[in-house]
């Protein structure tokens, strides 16, 4: 077993967490939606399930959610939501280098200033948990 993050410094963990709950300038779905690319990238499983479920909740269509990492293939995402998923992954993959400013652009087109901000702390957020998810080696739970 790993360490026991939240019992060793609850006052950081209940800080990043805080952080969420000042995202409401972006809907729920978009947010699930963002969540969610961003943890099938990093690869933590617990993240992937934790968000899946909240965009299924959400009222997300499973068509969707099973086509999310091929969304740039698919007609099934809006222009504005794959701005906002283009953007997730620039800031997601900032170890390939990738340029910003495209990125930043198209989005510019769909979201306001507020909602740009909003967009990237749920993403930069998300790559936070995602590193606390893979570092401690949390599972989905099962569930029927």
């Amino acid at each position: 077993m790993r360490a026991d993050y939240r019992a060793i410094n609850p006052d950081a963990i209940r800080g990043l967490a805080s952080v969420g709950k000042h995202l409401d300038a972006i809907d729920t779905s978009l947010r699930a939606l963002l969540e969610l690319r961003v943890s099938q990238i990093n690869g933590c499983a617990y993240c992937v399930d934790k968000h899946a479920n909240e965009s299924r909740e959400a009222g997300e269509s499973q068509q969707r959610l099973d086509c999310l990492p091929v969304w740039e293939e698919s007609e099934l995402f809006s222009d504005d939501e794959c701005a906002a998923l283009a953007w997730a992954e620039v800031l997601t993959g900032l170890a390939d280098r990738y340029d910003t400013a495209e990125a930043y652009e198209n989005l510019t087109k769909y979201f306001s200033e507020e909602e740009i901000v909003a967009i990237t702390l749920v993403v930069a957020t998300m790559n936070a948990w995602n590193r606390i998810g893979v570092g401690f080696d949390l599972k989905p739970i099962y569930r029927e």
